[in-house]
């Protein structure tokens, strides 16, 4: 494996990692954190991308990047889903954050099955 392809991953599970923070952040940061419902759901997929990002930063897996990829959808429908739309502060956060992680997500899987694009 190509070190560029090993340190593209890398930026990606690091810049995960700092999304995964700002997602986890986000209540308080953003101002919603007097609804329930987007502040459980940005602190429990925070701390499951920052844990995600943890495990692929020691040792890569495909199989992170896709559940990355699934919770960046989940973030984005979550508003929708969970009834929080109307509460513009968190349903852009989520919206915003998820599109970034889904969109890292795909990035990493496609280094990781095209690694000849980087040689």
């Amino acid at each position: 494996m190509p070190n560029t392809l090993i340190a593209g991953k890398r930026a990606q599970d690091w810049a995960n990692l700092v999304l995964g923070v700002c997602l986890f952040l986000s209540p308080w940061v953003i101002g919603f954190a007097v609804d329930a419902v987007p502040t459980w759901n940005a602190w429990i997929a925070g701390i499951v991308l920052g844990a995600l990002a943890i495990a692929a930063l020691s040792a890569f897996a495909e199989w992170e990047e896709w559940v990355n990829m699934v919770i960046g959808l989940w973030l984005i429908v979550s508003p929708w889903l969970l009834g929080f739309m109307a509460n513009m502060n968190a349903m852009w956060t989520h919206v915003i954050l998820g599109v970034l992680v889904a969109a890292l997500s795909a990035w990493a899987v496609w280094d990781y099955r095209h690694p000849q694009s980087h040689a």
